[in-house]
């Protein structure tokens, strides 16, 4: 219990801090709804959608978008079994993303993944459709691709009585909207994208501004964390002057890690245990005044590079900890526990969330990984305790933590269920379509009774003693 009551403290402390602590504007950017079709596991049409449901529950911090007379949830948590659908789902906006930022080499393959346990579906393209809330406007982007091309592409934007198709791309012909197609050097650039390429990727890098706002969400909005990957804002526990390094320094050792504070360690530059073709390419690229991220040959050695004064200077992160003399001792971040490391990597992307300004779109796949149950709970609720009617955050998390199945924490409309069918094909479903949950019913115990589909189908026990029987 006194872990818990120090933290609330430091929350706020945190609230404090945060209000106006990134951005000084506030756009209004969120996702409303995601639809998936012969993605990986997920063979039939799927819509995953954040618009709220009556419910009442939780209202108080359910933004509402007066303009469309709706409510869009501030979080969801997609539960399931293992296999059952739930990281199919985030690597289906992970794909949508870095085809949209990224894009492909003129003679790539796109590498889109579809259904492989039916001919029909390898032969068919995969579909993605997204709507988002930018700017108090709804767009749908939406598109159909196969491993060679683009098959079909298309922006809408929705206002609160029609919709306005900005373009409609049917293999290589476009349709604009009347406004917009008489702009001779918006068909010029639709005539250069190629055919693996998305015409809303293309047309930002020849600098038309008229579908940037769509682009820039995906590229400065949309944030993805896997379970393996390194949360990129790291260097923010290497900077003393960054307006959180305070902050998170301050929250670490209320979270139970045992570390006093994190900081870097100037190393040599020649030291930093990387290939000698990438440390020569540094030295040419790495201009004066620019700071990069990199990571070393192990995944948890995480460095900075800066050239100052004509020289590059490398810093390590580094824990340290408290002695019983009053001294630190300092360790290596490899040699800090699994679950500790994670708190690291997700610290950053909780606070950024948790300010009163942000303007982020977080999805967190398998967020419990390698944390203790309360210590989840507590960072999902530094976050839900920040959101208004009026905010427009988002977080999104997928988890087999069923501790964290609770409706003091979650409206129903806020859970959802990944399972696969009889035919290895997985779908979602939210616990509002059960008209049986009441608010006030134990839906865990409910859960683990199957009732509500998403556990894992073991016969292994039953193998086991049929084995056992015939030794």
């Amino acid at each position: 219990m006194v872990f818990l009551v120090a933290l609330d403290k430091t929350l706020i402390f945190l609230y404090n801090a945060l209000r106006n602590e990134f951005i000084s504007h506030k756009e209004k950017i969120m996702i409303v709804r995601f639809s998936i079709e012969n993605w990986m596991s997920f063979r039939d049409p799927v819509t995953f959608s954040m618009v709220a449901t009556r419910e009442r529950q939780h209202g108080n911090r359910v933004p509402k978008v007066s303009k469309y007379q709706t409510r869009i949830l501030p979080i969801a948590a997609i539960y399931g079994g293992n296999a059952s659908g739930k990281t199919n789902f985030f690597k289906a906006l992970s794909f949508v993303k870095e085809l949209v930022i990224r894009g492909t080499g003129p003679d790539s393959l796109i590498p889109v993944n579809p259904y492989q346990l039916d001919n029909e579906s390898l032969e068919n393209p995969s579909r993605f459709k997204l709507e988002m809330l930018i700017d108090e406007i709804i767009y749908e982007f939406s598109f159909a691709v196969t491993r060679k091309a683009v098959t079909h592409e298309k922006l809408v934007q929705i206002t609160s009585t029609s919709e306005k198709v900005l373009y409609d791309r049917q293999g290589d012909k476009p349709n604009f909207d009347n406004s917009l197609d008489k702009e001779q050097f918006l068909h010029f650039a639709f005539k250069g994208t190629r055919e693996n390429q998305l015409f809303l990727t293309n047309s930002v890098s020849q600098k038309v501004d008229k579908f940037r706002p769509v682009y820039d969400w995906f590229k400065n909005t949309l944030e993805l964390i896997d379970p393996d990957s390194k949360f990129k804002a790291f260097e923010n526990f290497l900077d003393e002057g960054h307006p959180l390094y305070n902050t998170m320094n301050k929250m670490l050792p209320q979270l139970d890690t045992g570390i006093s504070h994190l900081g870097g360690e100037e190393i040599s530059f020649e030291n930093i245990p990387l290939p000698e073709s990438l440390k020569n390419n540094l030295q040419e690229d790495v201009k004066e005044g620019m700071t990069i991220r990199l990571s070393g040959l192990s995944p948890n050695d995480r460095f900075i590079i800066t050239r100052k004064n004509g020289k590059l200077i490398a810093k390590k992160l580094v824990t340290f900890h408290s002695k019983s003399d009053g001294t630190e001792a300092k360790f290596d971040i490899r040699q800090e526990s699994d679950g500790s490391q994670r708190v690291i990597d997700l610290l950053p992307a909780f606070l950024e969330i948790s300010a009163a300004s942000s303007q982020k779109v977080y999805i967190i796949d398998e967020v419990d990984r390698s944390l203790h149950s309360l210590l989840t709970k507590q960072l999902i609720e530094v976050y839900l305790a920040n959101c208004s009617t009026e905010s427009r955050a988002q977080l999104l998390i997928t988890t087999h933590d069923v501790l964290l199945m609770d409706q003091g924490l979650f409206r129903r409309d806020e859970m959802w269920v990944a399972e696969r069918n009889c035919e290895e094909s997985s779908k979602l479903l939210p616990f509002s379509d059960y008209k049986d949950i009441r608010y006030d019913k134990d839906i865990r115990k409910s859960y683990l009774q199957g009732r509500l589909g998403g556990i894992p189908r073991i016969l292994l026990s039953n193998t086991l003693i049929n084995q056992r029987k015939d030794n």
